[in-house]
């Protein structure tokens, strides 16, 4: 595995296993096959899965851009929220579901067409969800296309340490390895689990 390659302990990291255009029998042999932790980046998706997934009892992460106006369908699912980037989408997810693990998203390179805080707002941020009785346990980017994944991982993992935040989500099919190597506590992964049915502009998984 990367992370004994990496002189990491496996168990540190979590796979989440990314569902998007996966039906829920693919996403139920995935589970059946050790997979815990899934991850949906559609709010509709998620809430007609899910249920058709409960009595496999997987661990299910938030990991789109996400509305205020998504949260309350979402609440009675989701264990982990992974792309919060902003107060007020905070405070609803902490109206819905009090003391929820969230991690916040942040926008490394300043794109405008991806979601995400940018760097410099991340600790002010963690304190506002913190204030809100939200478990702020990390960070969670998506990296520029641009070759230079491990630059960004890496800062990523040093906006975490400045921070004092454990988690990092970061890294998917095409670079996990080079994450697990950067520190990444959390992949998600997608199309080596389910097969490539994905588009460049679907490479959230």
């Amino acid at each position: 595995m990367a992370a004994g390659r990496a002189g990491r302990v496996p168990g540190a990291v979590t796979l989440v296993a990314a569902t998007k255009t996966a039906s829920a029998g693919a996403i139920a042999e995935a589970i059946d096959a050790g997979v815990r932790d899934v991850g949906e980046n559609r709010a509709q998706e998620l809430v007609a899965k899910a249920p058709q997934l409960a009595e496999h009892e997987p661990r299910w992460h938030f990991v789109g851009p996400l509305q205020r106006n998504k949260v309350r369908s979402l609440a009675p699912w989701v264990a982990c929220w992974q792309t919060v980037d902003r107060r007020a989408l905070g405070a609803e997810i902490a109206a819905r579901a009090p003391g929820a693990r969230v991690l916040i998203e942040v926008n490394l390179a300043g794109e405008p067409q991806k979601a995400g805080i940018e760097p410099a707002r991340v600790g002010e941020l963690a304190d506002e969800l913190r204030a809100m009785d939200l478990d702020v346990a990390g960070l969670m980017a998506i990296p520029p296309f641009d070759g230079e994944a491990r630059r960004w991982f890496a800062a990523l993992r040093a906006i975490a340490e400045r921070h004092e935040l454990e988690q990092l989500s970061m890294g998917m099919t095409a670079d996990y390895e080079i994450a697990v190597e950067e520190g990444a506590t959390i992949v998600r992964i997608g199309r080596a689990i389910f097969g490539d049915v994905r588009t460049r502009s679907q490479r959230r998984m």
